[in-house]
């Protein structure tokens, strides 16, 4: 009697892949960086200078772009936007000491300059001796 046939499909020792990824075979995001990070040699002022991938391509990028090259000036300031947005206001905390010395002065101008005075509301004045009000009264 002949034996059954086997799906190749479902017979999981037939996977095209059967223990996974081989080893030493990086991902692309690893790949992009060690590429991004290689030094390169540019001439820059006269002199040979070593600088990373990354830095050269933008090099390029800004000189294509100051020489009129619209699309590499469209793509330099969209990086520009994209990665050149300091933050104002995200101040760093202080250290103890600083802290200590800003309660200092804090303390020290709180106590040598009289607190403003409170303006009166339309709803005060009624309650002073001799106001009027501006109610009728009922006859």
């Amino acid at each position: 009697m002949a034996s059954p046939r086997r799906i190749p499909s479902s017979d999981p020792d037939s996977r095209a892949t059967p223990a996974g990824r081989r080893k030493g075979v990086r991902n692309l995001k690893t790949d992009v960086k060690r590429t991004l990070a290689m030094p390169v040699k540019l001439k820059e002022g006269g002199r040979t200078r070593k600088k990373s991938t990354q830095e050269a391509a933008l090099m390029v990028l800004r000189e294509k772009a100051l020489n009129g090259n619209t699309r590499a000036l469209d793509r330099f300031l969209e990086l520009a936007v994209r990665f050149n947005n300091d933050e104002v206001g995200q101040a760093q905390p202080l250290p103890a000491d600083d802290q200590a010395i800003l309660a200092a002065y804090v303390a020290e101008t709180s106590a040598a300059t009289p607190s403003p005075a409170i303006a009166e509301s339309p709803d005060d004045s009624a309650t002073k001796p001799g106001a009027r009000s501006h109610n009728k009264a009922p006859k």
